[in-house]
């Protein structure tokens, strides 16, 4: 049996909010709109270190990619309900830990969909028509005025490799551009306007003038694009990778380059990268012409920060305020009913047979009236969601607590 941790509803003000890494502040101003008051934010990273003298006093933290909550740091946040990942990914987060904890972890898979899709488009253009040569000449003072090797991108097949929320935003822009989109993708995925679907990578490989990457950094997705799948590429194309660094093999993409076999290259995420701005950043595809180097930044609009600051930050005060877990990654989603003249109870436990019907049993045995229950399970935990009558016995919860399999349970109001 998992032991249980024991949270009590109490007033906001005791509630603490940690923001790290420069979080755009409308997730500030979204908390204190909810009458949080107790909020620290700090604009950098926090190692490990950092986090372990912190983190035991903390009920919400919000980090963005460089803060890693390690097993180690979940373990010692005795106190932590959440964790806001302002940005796409979860990569930074333990998630089986935060799950076993009873942790609930959002993040913002969409809103920067855009803000990623019209840097594609705008790498695409600007490396057809060879730009960063005639850029670095022109501040070189040479006057390298010519249509050598420059292109329209009008009629021309741009190649989308994962064909989610970004790659069909790229597919979308891509067409109204003039562009002969076509795509790949694991799982059948529907066109976007005339897109058309590649039945394997080899042909939309062999086919694309462009190619770019939306796929997440998984052991299948590993070096995808390595020596092997570079050379099916059609000889003279471009390679774009704005989706995470461990999918392109980047020794083997400087062969392709210098050889030119591929003529133009534009990355955006590495295999490692500086821990924070302004540090030092080396790889091997500096000085290499027609390559546009960014530093992670496709996702990194102020519209983007701004509507991710809204969206994890409402996600996070939706959990405290009424249990809602609608996009967690960890405790299975409930979207909840909020509920007027009643007691709200959380329970998260193992998913194991019998819990609930302890729960049930037990309540009966307490003679509590309950207005609603709600139940969501994944493979490892269970979420179970109480609305009571307002007249209770008081014991509720440390009855709750000895539920079999019991990993947190908190009186939400």
């Amino acid at each position: 049996m998992t032991e249980a941790k024991n949270d009590l509803s109490y007033p906001k003000e005791q509630i603490k909010v940690l923001l790290l890494e420069g979080i755009h502040p409308k997730a500030k101003e979204n908390f204190e709109r909810h009458h949080f008051v107790n909020i620290e934010t700090h604009d950098v990273a926090w190692s490990e270190e950092e986090l372990l003298e912190h983190i035991e006093d903390v009920q919400i933290i919000g980090v963005r990619s460089k803060t890693h909550l390690t097993k180690k740091v979940i373990e010692k946040a005795n106190k932590l309900k959440a964790i806001g990942c302002f940005c796409i990914g979860t990569n930074q987060v333990d998630l089986d830990a935060a799950m076993m904890a009873g942790i609930t972890v959002f993040n913002s898979p969409y809103s920067n969909t855009r803000s990623v899709a019209e840097l594609v488009i705008a790498e695409s253009i600007m490396l057809m028509r060879r730009i960063p040569l005639r850029d670095k000449k022109a501040h070189e003072g040479i006057w390298l005025k010519d249509a050598k090797d420059s292109y329209e991108v009008r009629g021309k097949k741009i190649g989308i490799i994962g064909y989610g929320h970004i790659g069909s935003q790229v597919s979308v822009l891509a067409e109204n551009m003039g562009f002969d989109v076509l795509y790949y993708d694991i799982e059948p995925k529907l066109p976007m306007g005339n897109a058309t679907r590649m039945e394997s990578l080899d042909e939309l490989l062999h086919r694309s003038d462009i190619v770019t990457l939306h796929v997440p950094a998984t052991p299948g997705t590993k070096n995808l694009i390595d020596t092997e799948n570079i050379s099916k590429m059609k000889k003279g194309s471009i390679l774009l990778n704005l989706s995470r660094g461990s999918v392109v093999d980047i020794p083997a993409l400087k062969d392709a380059l210098e050889s030119g076999h591929v003529s133009g290259a534009g990355i955006d995420v590495y295999p490692e990268e500086p821990e924070s701005k302004g540090e030092a950043f080396k790889t091997e595809l500096q000085n290499i012409p027609n390559v546009i180097l960014t530093p992670h930044i496709g996702g990194s609009t102020l519209e983007a920060q701004y509507n991710i600051g809204i969206d994890v930050s409402t996600k996070l005060i939706n959990l405290i305020d009424d249990g809602t877990t609608v996009g967690s990654h960890t405790v299975p989603p409930l979207n909840l009913p909020k509920q007027k003249d009643a007691h709200r109870i959380l329970h998260i436990h193992e998913n194991k047979p019998g819990v609930l019907s302890e729960i049930n049993n037990l309540l009966s045995e307490m003679d509590i009236n309950i207005l609603g229950q709600y139940l969501k399970t994944n493979e490892h935990i269970g979420y179970v969601v109480l609305d009571m009558d307002k007249e209770y016995d008081d014991r509720i919860l440390e009855e709750m607590n000895k539920v079999k399999h019991t990993i947190r349970t908190r009186i939400l109001y």
